[in-house]
């Protein structure tokens, strides 16, 4: 089968979206499928070869209380043209489809069967309609999908506000082999402390500021503990950084930006992983990535890391913007060493469930469907009407 697999944000750029489209790659690609990637990238992105398709020069939009990196140049269509023309792929999936503007120009122009999977979580603008000339158009293109897909139940219902239909769901996956159990720890960090870790960008919706806060009374409660925080962000993480400094705050770290090579292994070193995010989170890739390697969770009480977390089994869940709970439910698991080892093993579990490879073939099968026209396109579509 010849798939392409379309990203309207940057590709160079780390991003739950973009490794979610690089994941299914590898996957489809293992199992003997011919895969292109289309999406715009702000530098080259070598390690793909001619699997990657470069369209469009990525700009920071601000949305939904995060930026997008998307391409908005309006003279895409040429170069989408010629390249559909040429591949004539059997099947195109597009990864947030009705975001501006690659997605929704392949959309218009593709005459080969589409797929979209939905990703997000709350409303972004664009679905809101600005205009009643974009309604007409969103839901012109929404149309042409010949199979939907939603990581999860959070993420069906956000877009069924604007677009009821049939929406498969189908996760987000792990990778088993890469985040481990045996990999080694940052030596660096091995010297007796506790470790807290966040991974994530730096951005508000993240809730770095909440766990900062909280930090502030596990410190003052376990003395021998560390918060390393790990992800992008350059305005924000110089605010942090004032603010530790001013507060004379002891061992903090900001290590900005870590390679998806090395991201295992901050895991690793990790006593404990903290998702302190407000909201507009649809699964939790970053949980699924801690509990492979083993590691006991505490993250915010948000729909999307609910599905991942039991409380009490793999870690616990606090409501959002509550520094108070935080530091409570990390004192606690720092403070025991038997619970790390059981919420540890709890989540190692519970991981096993979502390897790429058992989400990827899901996805194939989806594929299957939706080119078998009377199990796919017309059970779709009359599903559609029955939930319209």
């Amino acid at each position: 089968m010849k798939i392409a697999l379309v990203s309207p944000y940057d590709f160079a750029y780390p991003g739950g979206v973009t490794q979610h489209i690089a994941h299914l790659e590898h996957q489809f690609t293992k199992k003997g499928h011919e895969v292109k990637i289309l999406a715009p990238a702000s530098k080259a992105v070598s390690d793909l070869g001619d699997r990657f398709i470069l369209i469009g020069k990525p700009r920071p939009i601000p949305i939904s209380g995060s930026i997008a990196r998307i391409t908005i140049s309006p003279w895409l269509s040429s170069r989408i043209k010629s390249v559909l023309g040429q591949e004539k792929f059997d099947i195109i999936h597009l990864h947030e489809p009705l975001v501006p503007m690659l997605c929704t120009t392949v959309l218009r122009l593709s005459k080969s069967p589409t797929m979209g999977t939905f990703h997000a979580s709350e409303s972004r603008d664009w679905y809101d309609y600005g205009t009643p000339i974009a309604k007409f158009f969103l839901k012109k293109w929404f149309r042409k999908l010949d199979g939907k897909i939603a990581v999860s139940d959070l993420a069906k219902d956000c877009i069924c506000k604007h677009f009821p239909g049939y929406y498969n769901i189908i996760p987000n996956g792990v990778d088993l082999e890469h985040f481990s159990p045996t990999v080694a720890p940052i030596e660096d960090f091995c010297d007796g402390k506790l470790n807290i870790l966040f991974v994530g960008r730096l951005e508000k919706r993240k809730g770095f500021d909440y766990l900062l806060k909280a930090y502030c009374q596990v410190k003052a409660e376990i003395p021998n503990s560390r918060l390393i925080v790990v992800g992008p962000g350059i305005r924000l993480r110089h605010k942090y950084e004032k603010r530790v400094k001013r507060g004379g705050l002891a061992d903090i770290v900001f290590t900005g930006y870590v390679s998806y090579t090395d991201l295992p292994r901050y895991y690793k070193t990790a006593d404990v992983f903290c998702a302190p995010a407000t909201g507009w989170e649809s699964f939790g890739i970053i949980l699924l990535e801690a509990m492979a390697v083993g590691k006991p969770i505490v993250a915010s009480n948000v729909g999307g890391y609910a599905t991942l977390i039991t409380p009490g089994a793999e870690g616990y869940l606090v409501p959002p913007k509550n520094e108070q709970a935080l530091a409570e439910s990390l004192i606690t698991i720092l403070k025991d060493d038997s619970l790390r080892q059981k919420m540890g093993a709890n989540g190692q579990r519970k991981a096993q469930e979502y390897s790429w490879e058992n989400v990827a073939q899901r996805v194939l099968d989806y594929y299957t469907s939706v080119l078998n026209e009377s199990g796919g396109q017309e059970k779709s579509a009359q599903a559609d009407k029955a939930l319209a």
